[in-house]
């Protein structure tokens, strides 16, 4: 299946052909915009001449750092992501040999799979579902369980960007974000 986040057709198909550019990508998506998040795998890859995790894991720090933060940067924070990212790359080369997809190709059920997803770098609980569920929802990877896992993202509607498939669905994700921020703002009451 291919991907379609970036609204980049080289930058979705990096996404599309690369699990850990996927990875990468889910991993960026803190504090930046989704769709610049998701591009950041393909920045790397034109700009390293790689996206393999075994590349990225054993590159030099510094220099993988400034390529990261060459203009248009990775994201807004280059330098702690780019430290994450050969943090991210070397446990999965640790743990699954360099192959991303054993991640959840070899996970017991839904449960296994977040649970793993938790354990990488940058992965907290939510970001850990929103994975969970885009790998269902976009990648038919569908674990036993995997909707109890993953709660109301596994849901129909345009919640995360588990949901966005073209530039439509993107923006009704923003939207859905926009109200739940607003509606969180309302319930804490003035400040």
């Amino acid at each position: 299946m291919a991907i379609h986040i970036t609204g980049d057709d080289a930058a979705d198909q990096v996404l599309t052909e690369s699990s850990f550019a996927l990875l990468v990508g889910m991993m960026l998506d803190q504090q930046y915009p989704m769709e610049h998040a998701f591009r950041g795998p393909a920045k790397v890859l034109e700009r390293f001449g790689s996206i393999e995790p075994e590349a990225i894991a054993t590159a030099d720090p510094e220099e993988f750092a400034a390529l990261c933060a060459t203009p248009p940067a990775v994201h807004r924070f280059p330098g702690s992501m780019a430290a994450r990212m050969q943090e991210l790359a070397a446990l999965v080369v640790e743990r699954y040999d360099g192959r991303t997809e054993r991640l959840w190709t070899e996970a017991a059920d839904g449960k296994d799979l977040l649970k793993r997803v938790m354990e990488l770098p940058g992965f907290g609980k939510q970001k850990a579902r929103i994975f969970t569920a885009l790998l269902a929802k976009q990648l038919d990877v569908r674990p036993d369980g995997w909707e109890q896992a993953v709660g109301d993202y596994a849901l129909e509607g345009h919640r995360s960007v588990a949901d966005v498939v073209d530039g439509d669905s993107l923006q009704k994700v923003r939207d859905h974000k926009k109200q739940q921020k607003a509606a969180a703002k309302a319930a804490a009451g003035p400040q």
